[in-house]
């Protein structure tokens, strides 16, 4: 992933089908000789689904956010959103060609770990450490993965991927403040004294991929195609 291009898609507020049509479309249109993506995007008050969940099973919740709620492509437990800021990531599969699955996961995560050391925090993925035990729960936050970020030794935000024989598609949120108190919701970077708009967030977060992959970051919006392709997923 060292010094390449990416395109920088920064997309406004939306509420959780438009967000996950845009993660859809981004995936499926990109070619082999594409500029990789990166995406910074925020949420109304929403939540997401993993691709293998069942909407029947949270009838309560669609009801609570007035169904604004969607599947994403990857898999995972069900996260929550208006709190947060995510990032897409579309980049060929030929850059990791040598890794496995797992190999190629740790080395995406690093900007994240970068991004928060520098905000003074202590991070770990959540295999390295022994307090942790691994386990899976229908709700993000709740369960570990190994390769979850633990933050002073609590979970903080998520990341999912997906890969076919041309791409590598991951996604993750970054949770800034906590709305309500619920261990479903996680850790979020207020309850580690770190205050920050969402526009110093993703200034970060971009500082921090910039610096971690040597990365050329070129400002760019959703082509006609791009365009086109969305408006006939959502309508």
């Amino acid at each position: 992933m060292k010094n390449k291009q990416f395109r920088l898609i920064l997309t406004p507020k939306y509420d959780a089908k438009t967000n996950m049509a845009i993660d859809s479309i981004l995936a499926s249109s990109f070619k082999e000789n594409d500029n990789a993506i990166l995406r910074f995007y925020t949420w109304e008050k929403s939540f997401t689904l993993g691709m293998s969940q069942k909407f029947e099973n949270y009838k309560d919740l669609e009801k609570e956010y007035n169904y604004n709620c969607a599947k994403r492509i990857t898999g995972g437990g069900v996260l929550f959103h208006g709190h947060d800021i995510s990032y897409s990531l579309v980049m060929p599969s030929s850059w990791f060609k040598d890794l496995s699955v797992k190999q190629s996961y740790e080395q995406i995560c690093q900007f994240l770990l970068y991004f928060y050391k520098d905000l003074g925090l202590d991070t770990h993925f959540a295999k390295d450490l022994e307090q942790i035990n691994l386990s899976k729960s229908d709700f993000c936050q709740v369960g570990f993965e190994a390769y979850d970020i633990i933050v002073n030794n609590k979970k903080i935000g998520g990341n999912a991927q997906k890969r076919s024989k041309k791409i590598i598609f991951q996604h993750g949120s970054i949770p800034l403040e906590q709305t309500i108190q619920s261990d479903k919701f996680g850790s979020s970077l207020k309850d580690f004294n770190i205050n920050l708009t969402f526009k110093e967030l993703e200034e970060k977060l971009i500082k921090a991929f910039e610096k971690t992959f040597d990365a050329q970051l070129i400002l760019s919006l959703l082509n006609d195609d791009e365009k086109v392709k969305l408006n006939n997923l959502l309508n």
